[in-house]
């Protein structure tokens, strides 16, 4: 069962969204999100084209969750990953991951068993490096910076899902198998 996902995370709706940059809801998370100002979330909502395909509003994006991704990938017995948007990532310094949920001193590496714990959950993350380069004409894997390839690692590891394709922009021929 191959199961498709971003290399952020994006919503639509009203809800609980731990790593969302520059949302109402990211107000209390800013300095762990390394968006006080709403810039990053308005740069990858930019950088990722993030509106809806008939309203055209603004989708809400965030950091990669790998507890929501992890959960997923239990629920549905993913046995492969294929990766999205890595490209996008492109347009940022420094990343985050979000690798577990703090609620009131307790981490959480795996969905919470209550929402209410969802709802008010800080999240713990992961920093790694960005690469800065535009990925866009990558046609083999091996030659994505070693930032980028390790951040694909990163989620892989955290997720417990191996990560098979990536893709680096929307044509067919952008996308990128690990083997």
């Amino acid at each position: 069962v191959i199961g498709i996902t971003k290399a952020y995370v994006t919503r639509v709706g009203a809800g609980p969204f731990p790593t969302e940059l520059g949302g109402e809801s990211s107000v209390q998370r800013s300095a762990a999100s390394g968006d006080p100002t709403g810039e990053l979330g308005e740069r990858m909502t930019e950088v990722g084209q993030e509106y809806g395909t008939t309203t055209g509003r603004r989708r809400r994006v965030g950091w990669f969750d790998a507890v929501l991704a992890r959960y997923a990938a239990r629920i549905n017995g993913l046995t492969e990953h294929f990766l999205t948007k890595l490209d996008v990532l492109s347009a940022f310094e420094t990343l985050r991951v979000c690798r577990a949920y703090r609620y009131q001193g307790i981490d959480y590496d795996h969905f919470p068993p209550h929402q209410s714990i969802f709802h008010h959950a800080e999240p713990v993350y992961d920093q790694l490096p960005g690469w800065g380069d535009d990925l866009t004409a990558v046609s083999d894997y091996a030659d994505l910076p070693k930032e980028a390839r390790a951040y694909v690692d990163r989620l892989e590891e955290l997720c417990g899902v191996p990560i098979r394709w990536v893709s680096v922009g929307p044509a067919r021929s952008q996308t990128l198998e690990r083997t």
